[in-house]
């Protein structure tokens, strides 16, 4: 009788244990695969990038202005179409506390130098071939943008390209400084 009690308990024991284990599993492959995205409200995820005029900028170090954070790529024709007025944004905005960070994510080195030399633009550039930024963020579609305020929040995600010289923009822009 006692032995019959010691295999019920170790059954049980048993059963609990790989319940267990399933609950672990399914979590592990949940979260592996959950991709997080970035929406308004979110704290920025933190990044450290130097940009291609040497300077280092994270999200905490952008001098506390407001950061545009745009994700592109030079093979990516909106991105590319986006590119004069982000510069003449950055221009006309930089005055007013306004950091604007373009992030190629380009692995070819080469036709990314070739890019930034033929259109010049008017913005911090630096360029990530891994993607970890833009991943952080659950960024997979160019471009893609963020303002982040000087407390690191994320205040506007805007999907795809934007006019940025556009007068409705720059007022929004300007409330939130």
């Amino acid at each position: 009788m006692l032995s019959v009690m010691h295999s019920v308990k170790t059954d049980q024991a048993l059963k609990i244990g790989i319940v267990v284990l399933l609950i672990a599993f399914v979590y592990v492959i949940y979260a592996s695969i959950h991709e997080r995205v970035i929406v308004v409200g979110d704290t920025a995820p933190d990044f450290t990038i130097k940009t291609d005029n040497g300077r280092t900028i994270s999200t905490s170090n952008f001098g506390g202005r407001l950061l545009v954070l745009n994700f592109w790529a030079t093979w990516c024709q909106p991105c590319v179409e986006e590119v004069p007025s982000l510069s003449q944004f950055s221009k006309d905005m930089a005055g007013d506390g306004v950091v604007v960070l373009g992030v190629s994510v380009d692995k070819d080195e080469k036709a990314y130098r070739a890019f930034l030399a033929r259109n010049n633009p008017g913005f911090l550039t630096a360029r990530d071939p891994q993607a970890n930024i833009n991943a952080d963020y659950g960024t997979f579609k160019y471009p893609e943008s963020y303002l982040i305020d000087t407390h690191g929040k994320v205040v506007q995600k805007i999907i795809g390209p934007e006019n940025w010289t556009d007068e409705q923009m720059l007022r929004y822009v300007k409330s939130l400084l």
